[in-house]
């Protein structure tokens, strides 16, 4: 096994975990509003989603390729879309405008990161 099949191994053993935090403390953290003058501000998913940033360019920097990058902004994605899909009284994601900034933010900040990331590579030459 080369080292670069290693290093991709091992950041994704750390990417699935990486993501179920982010996807958790996200959906905790995406419904915190705030209201200015009679308008609600989802601060808590523009929170979520840094958080989802800086944790997908921490592993597109440490193990210096994009996939552990996608994998856990495909985890995230797809915990944080089945959560939205439960029955009434299940749902931890609605569709309401934090709901959807959370959701559909997910899908662009990790093409977001996995573009920055692609900057990091191990370059083979």
């Amino acid at each position: 096994m080369n080292k670069g099949a290693a290093g991709t191994a091992g950041g994704i053993a750390v990417a699935v975990p990486a993501a179920l935090f982010v996807a958790v403390a996200g959906t905790a953290l995406h419904r915190q509003q705030f209201m200015l003058a009679g308008t609600v501000l989802p601060w808590g998913a523009v929170a979520a989603l840094l958080l989802l940033a800086s944790v997908e360019l921490w592993l597109g920097a440490a193990t210096r390729s994009v996939i552990p990058t996608a994998v856990c902004g495909v985890i995230c994605y797809a915990l944080t879309g089945w959560w939205s899909t439960l029955e009434a009284g299940k749902r931890l994601v609605i569709g309401d405008l934090p709901g959807n900034i959370w959701v559909y933010g997910i899908a662009g900040v990790t093409v977001l990161m996995l573009a920055w990331c692609l900057r990091y590579r191990i370059r083979r030459d």
